[in-house]
C-alpha cells in the first residue's frame, strides 16, 4: 500500500495487490481509501473488491482517526453485502487499519 498525501487530502493506492485481488481486478495504483483529514479525523470512502465483479468496487463511506505514534490511520464503516454482484440488502461493519513505515 502507498499513501499519498496532498494538503488535507488521503489517498491509499495498492502497490503490489496479492493475487487474489489481481482476480478482482486490482492492479498497481488502484485506489482502496480515499478521502479528507481534519483535526485528525478522517472522513471518505473505501472500496471492496470481488472476483464476481471485477472492476465495479463496492464503494462505502468511512470515517476514522489518523494517529502520530506509531502513524496509522483506523476507519470504519458500513456496506451492504452483495452475493455475486448483486445487492443482499444486508449491512455489515467492516474496520480498516493500517499502520505505515515513513520513508520507506
Amino acid at each position: 500500500m502507498r499513501l499519498q498525501t496532498r494538503g488535507s487530502s488521503y489517498v491509499m493506492r495498492y502497490e503490489q495487490p496479492r493475487d487474489v485481488l489481481r482476480r478482482a481486478g486490482v492492479r498497481r495504483g488502484t485506489v482502496l481509501l480515499d478521502g479528507n483529514v481534519s483535526n485528525g479525523s478522517f472522513s471518505g470512502v473505501a472500496r471492496r473488491f470481488s472476483r464476481y465483479c471485477p472492476g465495479e468496487p463496492l464503494e462505502y463511506r468511512v470515517s476514522g482517526r489518523v494517529y502520530d505514534d506509531p502513524y496509522s490511520i483506523i476507519v470504519d464503516g458500513r456496506y451492504e453485502v452483495h452475493d455475486r454482484c448483486r445487492p443482499t440488502g444486508r449491512l455489515k461493519g467492516d474496520q480498516l487499519v493500517f499502520t505505515f513505515i515513513r520513508n520507506c
